[in-house]
């Protein structure tokens, strides 16, 4: 499996998303955060389709920053369960995520 990840996480709200961002930068989990912001997402939960407007976040970071990683979003997202997908990735540029 490659080192380099990308991992999207959804968050309530663009400020909520620019927190955990900024805190995954600056605590050297992630090399670089994206946030997009009116991300309409359809999700199954509490017994029902939910239907709401999210920022998504696109991260870039390394395996083995991985563990970390979840346990620090865990400790600052507002949900209860925060979706976290890592995605295997291939970077043109090694550099980036050594910062």
């Amino acid at each position: 499996m490659a080192e380099e990840i990308v991992i999207l996480i959804t968050a309530g709200s663009p400020d909520e998303a620019a927190t955990i961002a900024r805190t995954l930068v600056d605590e050297h989990l992630a090399a670089c955060v994206n946030i997009i912001p009116g991300v309409r997402s359809f999700f199954f939960w509490e017994g029902r389709t939910q239907d709401a407007v999210e920022a998504l976040m696109i991260c870039k970071s390394r395996m083995p920053l991985m563990d970390a990683f979840i346990a620090r979003v865990r400790t600052l997202h507002t949900y209860a369960v925060p979706e976290i997908i890592a995605l295997p990735s291939r970077p043109a540029c090694r550099a980036i995520l050594r910062g």
